[in-house]
């Protein structure tokens, strides 16, 4: 059970002076943006349900906002006829390309 690094390992030394290992589950970090890197808003580490885990809105729980704009502008300006795909840059293409599917 405490091979996989899900635990963390923490030395501890006790009263009579024994080197221990004890093993404590590794808590959740806070979720990042995709893109930037910023931590989202508004996902709690202990969700409550579906709702309460991602935001409902496109890429929600993947980008932030700043981020989810830019891709939304930058998939109308492709539909549009105004930029081409490849003027965009590689980590926002995917985003991009998902965007223009649906």
């Amino acid at each position: 059970m405490h091979r996989s690094r899900s635990f963390r390992r923490l030395d501890r030394v006790t009263p009579k002076n024994r080197h221990v290992i004890h093993y404590k589950r590794k808590s959740p970090s806070m979720p990042h943006c995709a893109i930037c890197r910023k931590e989202l808003n508004g996902i709690s580490l202990k969700p409550r349900g579906k709702s309460a885990a991602t935001n409902s809105r496109k890429f929600g729980g993947v980008l932030c906002a700043s981020c989810t704009s830019k891709v939304i502008k930058l998939a109308s300006r492709i539909e549009q006829g105004e930029m081409k795909l490849n003027d965009i840059s590689i980590v926002d293409r995917a985003f991009v390309l998902q965007m223009i599917s649906h």
